[in-house]
């Protein structure tokens, strides 16, 4: 027997898929080297949000993917991801470094687009250690991820699941393990963060700040919410049922059924927003004095963390123990979002660092949840797919959100602004209306999640 298909050898394929999900995304880190592409491309606030919902376009290319893991081997899939990420984020450091020209503006896109593909990392170490140099920042994204889904190959193989009762509590005790570290390794990087330099032996010394201005195994099916009516499809001079809630959808049985366009919408509110305030993070942190806004970066990210580990644990819990369903934690989330923007609109002393903590969890909540109530919904068999047709959101939230609403209105304060002038705005009111207007659509996200619970 392969050394790798033994349970030691089971183990040391899910560290391996911790490690390939820890470094290939870059959800969270568009502010450290934006306005790096915007002074050096003399790109307008729209323009460089439009560059940031390209990025964001790359999550479109997951339907790809998971049409692939049904058919390509994890070796294959991991291959095509490290060079797309490579190719991605190496072209825009040979941009942000000036060793070329600034490519069209058409090209950066693609680009962005490639670099997007390798998501779901936590960035916060590479931000802190290079948080002076975003062209070093972004050559250690294009690097190190490629490496690390390279050397994966070796060790990421299909293991068959626990037999029994023993088996299944014994995976759960690792896993509760591997929960403690990471929520010791968070709350060290949390403090970390918040005290301040360190000196060269915990860290990089910091000589300049980046800105200067004037980014668990999925749950058992269990039915929360009472089956919908069932309706016939005629099929072959058959009748082929629509199966019920908690049963295998295809593509098109899952988007014949009310509840994937509410759980759609609630999901645009609520990550579409967030999206937003990670895309424009450093321009709104510039618009309120801040020289150096890594700390904002570093606190949605790691909060987010909080924000996922917590909802996926206890939810769990509670959902066997009561049968509190998962929607109920969607609900809370869009009200703590909505505090979190009203927060940041009022540009109170702190508010930013209220509104980035806020954000980050509500976000980790929204992206954890999402995932088991999908597969509650629609089944497991083609969850692949379907989850990643669902986050299809993930491109138009943020070309809603972050392209069009705070790319349009940053500009047009920008143009009225005369301490700034030009392509910047200073001042809480740069961002006022947008904080309202996400503000308004998370109510919407609430609104319509409550309108249809039971």
């Amino acid at each position: 027997m392969s050394p790798l298909l033994t349970p030691a050898g089971k183990w040391l394929g899910f560290v391996t898929a911790i490690w390939v999900q820890a470094i290939s995304g870059n959800n969270y880190t568009f502010s450290n080297y934006s306005d790096a592409l915007k002074s050096i491309m003399a790109l307008t606030q729209l323009e460089l949000n439009t560059l940031s919902v390209a990025k964001d376009a790359g999550k479109a290319f997951g339907l790809l993917s998971g049409i692939a893991s049904d058919r390509l081997s994890t070796s294959v899939i991991l291959l095509i991801g490290s060079f797309e990420g490579l190719i991605g984020y190496g072209v825009q450091w040979l941009v942000v470094s000036q060793r070329i020209h600034p490519l069209p503006y058409w090209q950066m896109c693609i680009f962005s687009v490639l670099g997007r593909e390798q998501h779901n990392m936590d960035e916060h170490g590479s931000s802190s250690l290079f948080s002076s140099n975003p062209s070093a920042f972004l050559l250690i994204l294009a690097i190190v991820p490629a490496v690390i889904c390279l050397a994966a190959i070796i060790f990421l193989r299909e293991t068959t699941p626990a037999a029994g009762t023993i088996e299944e509590k014994e995976e759960a005790r690792f896993f509760n393990i591997f929960n403690v570290i990471a929520i010791v390794a968070a709350v060290y990087l949390l403090a970390f963060d918040i005290t301040g330099n360190h000196g060269h032996v915990v860290s990089h010394q910091i000589k300049e700040p980046l800105l200067v201005g004037p980014e668990d195994s999925p749950a058992k099916p269990q039915n929360p919410e009472p089956a919908t009516a069932v309706s016939p499809i005629v099929e072959n001079a058959g009748i082929k049922q629509q199966p019920m809630i908690g049963e295998d959808h295809t593509i098109i049985e899952m988007m014949r059924t009310f509840d994937f366009w509410i759980l759609f919408l609630s999901f645009l509110c609520g990550v579409g927003t967030g999206m937003c305030v990670m895309n424009n993070m450093g321009q709104m942190g510039l618009a309120l004095g801040y020289v150096d806004v890594s700390i904002f970066v570093s606190l949605t990210s790691i909060w987010g963390f909080f924000g996922r580990i917590i909802s996926g644990l206890v939810s769990e819990q509670l959902l066997w123990k009561f049968g509190t369903p998962r929607p109920l934690w969607n609900a809370a989330s869009q009200v703590l979002m909505t505090l979190g923007f009203v927060i940041m609109a009022l540009a109170l002393p702190g508010s930013l660092y209220i509104g980035s903590i806020l954000v980050g969890i509500c976000y980790g909540v929204r992206l954890t949840i999402t995932v088991a109530v999908a597969s509650e919904l629609f089944g497991l068999k083609y969850y692949g797919l379907l989850y990643n047709i669902l986050i299809l959101n993930l491109p138009l939230g943020s070309f809603l959100f972050s392209g069009l609403l705070a790319g349009y209105l940053y500009d047009a304060e920008a143009a009225r602004s005369p301490a700034g002038g030009g392509n910047t705005c200073v001042g809480p009111h740069c961002y006022f209306l947008v904080f309202l207007i996400m503000a308004l659509a998370s109510v919407v996200g609430f609104g319509v999640r409550c309108a249809t619970s039971n």
